[in-house]
C-alpha cells in the first residue's frame, strides 16, 4: 500500500520527460502533453489533451487509440500525416496488444481527455526521442499489428525535461 500511496508524490515533482502533442493539418485544434515520471520499477504516464474530435452517438463515444511509436519524427505525406512516426514501439517483437508502446485508450469528454497509468513495459530512457501518437479510432486490441486504430491524428516527440 505504501508504494502506491507514494505515487501521489510523483505529481508534486517535475516529469522526467514530456511529449507536446499537436494535431495533423486535418485536426489543427488538438494539442496537449504526455508526461513520463520514472520510478525505480515502473513509469507513470499522464496524458492531458484538448481539441479532440467530438462524437456524440450513444454507442460511439469519442475513444482514441494511444501509442508510443518507434519513429522519431512527427511528419509524413499526403496519405499519412505522421508516417515517419512508423509503427508501434515494440523492442521485444511481441504481438499486439503486448507491444511496449501499447497504452490504454483515451476516453474524451467534450474534446478533452486525461489519462494516468502505471507501466513497466519501458523506462523513460528507452522512449526518449520516440513519438507518441493519438489515433482517430479506438484500438481493438486484436488486429495485428496495430489494433486497427485508424488515422494518426496527433503526434509529439518524447524529450527529456530540462
Amino acid at each position: 500500500m505504501d508504494k502506491f500511496y507514494n505515487l501521489c508524490n510523483v505529481f508534486a515533482s517535475h516529469p522526467d520527460a514530456v511529449a507536446l502533442l499537436k494535431g495533423s493539418d486535418n485536426y489543427p485544434d488538438i494539442y496537449g502533453r504526455v508526461c513520463f515520471y520514472g520510478l525505480p520499477d515502473a513509469v507513470v504516464v499522464r496524458a492531458e489533451l484538448m481539441g479532440l474530435p467530438q462524437k456524440n452517438e450513444a454507442c460511439g463515444k469519442a475513444i482514441f487509440g494511444f501509442h508510443i511509436h518507434k519513429g522519431t519524427e512527427c511528419s509524413g505525406n499526403n496519405t499519412d500525416a505522421f508516417s515517419k512516426a512508423e509503427g508501434h514501439y515494440n523492442p521485444e517483437n511481441c504481438m499486439h496488444p503486448y507491444h511496449a508502446g501499447d497504452m490504454p485508450p483515451l476516453f474524451a469528454v467534450g474534446g478533452r481527455a486525461i489519462s494516468t497509468f502505471l507501466t513497466d513495459r519501458f523506462t523513460v530512457d528507452e522512449v526518449l526521442g520516440r513519438t507518441v501518437i493519438v489515433h482517430g479510432s479506438p484500438d481493438d486490441f486484436t488486429t495485428q499489428p496495430s489494433g486497427n486504430a485508424g488515422e494518426k491524428i496527433a503526434c509529439g516527440i518524447i524529450v527529456k525535461r530540462k
